[in-house]
């Protein structure tokens, strides 16, 4: 079974999300026999490269809502973070464009690491005080690098703006055919679509009909998960 996840490393809905769906994917009987394969998925397609700014400032502009309604929704995520296992570092992180960490990451799947660099990649955004955004080309080869790419095969996408584009584009194409507004978007074998970053239980009961039910796709408990979207993330209040 291929359980196919679209996220943005800058959601951190997505960051959450994955936790979840893995703590239920671990516990699964046939977990051996299901691949995971990330698509992209830019919540800022638009953002040029070099601008980059500070989360809470971008979350006041998105929202308009105080510097302090920003830092609360920043400590309440960090907090379902940490009931997860995760560290989350709330304040300090910057905001930028995505587009070449995407196409490092088709890069990777390739070479059959693509989950080592994704997690890389949250990582970097989510708890390192370095910047995933301001340091440059380097700092995406120095993480492609420990995630077990090689460092001239990474460069060379780098220095492409081609290579791999229409690979990133095409998963983010694909994921407004299915019906994805927002990410984390979980899709199961082309059968069961689930929606936001949902409880361990719901990924438990989706990994279960998707094995032994051949319907055509259905999402499920879309509910009121909280997602990111191209207007931005939803930022918790309490």
């Amino acid at each position: 079974m291929r359980v196919e996840i679209w996220s943005d490393i800058a959601c951190p809905w997505c960051y959450v999300g994955k936790a979840r769906f893995e703590k239920a994917l671990d516990a699964f009987p046939h977990r051996d026999q299901v691949e995971v394969v990330h698509r992209s998925f830019e919540l800022d397609p638009g953002r040029a490269k070099g601008d980059i700014q500070p989360v809470i400032i971008m979350l006041t502009r998105k929202y308009g809502m105080s510097e302090a309604q920003a830092q609360a929704g920043e400590e309440n995520l960090g907090a379902q973070a940490a009931a997860e296992g995760l560290d989350y570092r709330t304040e300090g992180r910057d905001h930028g464009n995505t587009f070449d960490m995407h196409r490092l990451l088709h890069l990777a799947k390739e070479h059959g690491r693509q989950d080592a660099l994704i997690q890389a990649f949250y990582r970097a955004n989510f708890v390192e005080e370095r910047s995933v955004f301001a340091e440059g080309d380097e700092r995406l080869v120095e993480l492609a690098v420990a995630a077990g790419l090689d460092a001239d095969d990474v460069r060379g996408v780098l220095a492409d703006p081609d290579a791999y584009a229409d690979a990133v584009r095409s998963d983010e194409r694909e994921a407004a055919e299915l019906g994805a507004g927002g990410v984390p978007f979980f899709v199961l074998d082309r059968k069961f679509g689930v929606s936001g970053a949902q409880p361990a239980e719901v990924f438990t009961q989706a990994l279960t009909q998707a094995w032994g039910d051949r319907s055509p796709l259905q999402l499920i408990d879309q509910g009121d998960a909280d997602a990111c979207g191209p207007d931005g993330c939803a930022v918790p209040q309490h």
